[in-house]
């Protein structure tokens, strides 16, 4: 028994460096690329005419006069995506109270998020970009890769518009704890 224990042992040592290495991974994967194609802060943000789960065209003349809030998420129903759609539906009364509207937006349906919505009880006005133009325009469709395979898909990623729809900030690669906390404050300080 003590010669399995001793070879568990040397296995453990090799660990340490590979776990050193995934920072630096993680800093690469945060490096400036992952947002060249998103809007500019202080620019105005691209136009887009989008439907929503409610049925009605949001496009970025109707939000004139409100900040608003654009998080780019994957796919109904994933738990990440849900995790921060419920996120953003809890924190949806203080986003108001600051002046603020919340959009989600991804290639899903109309029909595939108002079941989204239904289902886990969001309040959060959810944009349907089947086509992806929105999300070409503003640098979240890029190619993504799993287990070495490569892929188009959407990074989740945030962006803050103020009442004139100009970029203030702008969120890559979005962990999604604490992510709409982190929103709020942004919005408060506009």
């Amino acid at each position: 028994m003590t010669a399995t224990k001793k070879p568990a042992a040397a296995k453990a040592a090799p660990k340490k460096p590979a776990a050193a290495k995934k920072p630096a991974a993680t800093k690469k994967a945060a490096a400036p690329d992952s947002s060249s194609g998103m809007p500019a802060i202080g620019k105005k943000a691209p136009a887009f005419s989008l439907m929503s789960d409610a049925g009605e065209k949001v496009s970025l003349a109707t939000l004139k006069g409100k900040a608003a809030v654009l998080y780019f998420y994957p796919k109904d129903d994933t738990p990440g995506c849900t995790v921060e759609a419920l996120d953003f539906t809890a924190l949806k009364k203080k986003f108001e109270a600051a002046g603020a509207v919340v959009y989600g937006i991804s290639k899903d349906s109309v029909e595939k998020h108002c079941k989204f919505r239904d289902k886990h009880g969001l309040s959060v006005t959810l944009l349907s970009d089947e086509e992806g133009k929105m999300l070409e325009a503003y640098g979240v469709w890029t190619e993504k890769s799993l287990y070495g395979r490569k892929f188009m898909g959407i990074v989740r990623s945030t962006v803050l518009l103020d009442d004139k729809g100009v970029v203030r900030q702008v969120w890559p690669k979005v962990k999604v704890k604490g992510h709409a906390e982190e929103v709020l404050a942004a919005v408060k300080d506009l």
